[in-house]
């Protein structure tokens, strides 16, 4: 018990480091927490609309069929015109779901509050041994 009390600092530390570790899991499961599975149902029972906010050439190695490409810089101008519906489901992908998570909050500012990000991105469809189209 000594050792606590006279060391608490590093209990306090260890606390705090453990705090930061876990930091990053927390923020990005409210971001993509859709599965390729659950995309699929969305894809083919609500007509939900793909965008794939990856640049054109990661685009051009692989993308889920049927996906629209608009980089993640362009969505805010490009969105509105390809999406008209802001009722249908949208879903967003990228390569691993980092960028997918910031174009949701994009999209959900634009209106679309059907808006979801592919937990995992196209990492997790091809995982997932899903059909990619390359272009």
């Amino acid at each position: 018990m000594k050792f606590i009390i006279d060391n608490w600092y590093l209990f306090v530390l260890a606390l705090a480091s453990g705090s930061m570790l876990l930091w990053p899991t927390l923020r990005s499961a409210g971001g993509g927490s859709l599965t390729p599975a659950a995309a699929v149902q969305l894809i083919n029972r609500e007509k939900a609309v793909v965008i794939d906010v990856c640049e054109a050439d990661e685009f051009a190695l692989g993308h889920v069929v049927g996906a629209k490409n608009v980089p993640l810089g362009e969505l805010e101008e490009r969105l509105p015109g390809l999406v008209k519906n802001k009722a249908l489901p949208v879903v967003l992908v990228c390569a691993s779901g980092a960028r997918a998570g910031r174009a949701v909050r994009m999209a959900k500012q634009l209106g679309y509050d059907n808006a979801q990000a592919l937990a995992g991105g196209m990492k997790a469809w091809r995982e997932a041994s899903l059909p990619v189209e390359k272009a």
